[in-house]
């Protein structure tokens, strides 16, 4: 039995997912088939990728990731050999989508253990269309029936980068952006634990958004160590600062997202405060 997840644009509402997996089940022996995400935003490759930054690491060695997100290829688009599907091996995982900038938002700063171009592309133009069947999810079927990594693919150095924001810092201050809101109207930034605290962990802070009246100066543990209805920030599982109205996503409201505006690529500011440098929250963010 092997294991594979499946992260696409294509939605549920739609013959698509379930196109994928009978193609998986009818080619593969028990294989075991986990939904990621099927709500990419379309051809958002950076939502992707932080969909599967944020539980890759839950599935066991030689799990199979398919991301079907912009999955159709491009041949010479003008700035190098175009955008080809390809395989990534990366702490004990393979990860298949298209090379459309997708592999470079997933690993940052990290480096692949291997990667590879999958082979055989151009001689079957009729499988650019359903790519993400015909292409990505029948190499993964490969994988799956023991067929090894260069039967199927040929090593190659580079990948593409697509742009995603970075949380910058200056001093006292740093500046993110929200990347993702969830099902609960959480906002969700790029700000890490680990960027959060390279100031210190005692110095005072505030935390900024929208609005000048929009502000937290504490980071909680959990959600309900503030009462219902209250705006807390907190790190997630994935160490990335979120903001949360706790228990604010009802029927009626979309919590933090909709109580305050929030969307996806608000700006998001952290300043800190050490003793004696300014007074008030207005003097902390005059042009905010």
């Amino acid at each position: 039995m092997g294991i594979i997840t499946l992260t696409t644009d294509l939605g549920t509402n739609d013959h698509y997912v379930a196109s994928l997996k009978g193609t998986i089940l009818s080619s593969v022996d028990s294989p075991y088939i986990v939904d990621i995400t099927h709500n990419v935003l379309p051809f958002d490759v950076s939502q992707a990728a932080f969909q599967i930054r944020s539980c890759y690491k839950d599935f066991p060695k030689g799990t199979i990731h398919v991301i079907g997100v912009d999955s159709e290829p491009v041949i010479n688009f003008g700035d190098g050999d175009g955008s080809l599907p390809a395989i990534l091996f990366y702490e004990d995982q393979y990860f298949i989508s298209n090379d459309n900038g997708f592999f470079g938002v997933f690993l940052q700063e990290n480096k692949p253990t291997s990667f590879w171009r999958i082979d055989d592309v151009l001689s079957n133009p009729s499988f650019f269309k359903s790519c993400t069947k015909n292409m990505l999810i029948a190499t993964a079927v490969k994988l799956l029936n023991g067929v090894k990594v260069d039967e199927v693919a040929s090593p190659h150095s580079s990948y593409r980068n697509a742009l995603s924001s970075v949380a910058v810092t200056e001093p006292n201050l740093i500046r993110g952006h929200v990347i993702y809101i969830d099902s609960f109207g959480n906002a969700i930034t790029n700000i890490s634990k680990d960027l959060f605290e390279r100031n210190g962990t005692n110095i005072p802070f505030t935390i900024r958004f929208k609005r000048k009246d929009y502000y937290i100066d504490t980071i909680s543990p959990s959600y309900n160590v503030v009462p219902a209805g209250e705006k807390v920030a907190l790190f997630n599982g994935n160490n990335l600062l979120e903001i949360a109205i706790n228990r604010g996503a009802t029927k009626t409201t979309g919590g933090a997202a909709e109580l305050f505006g929030l969307r996806k690529d608000d700006i998001i500011m952290v300043e800190y405060t050490p003793k004696g440098s300014r007074d008030t929250i207005d003097e902390l963010f005059p042009n905010f």
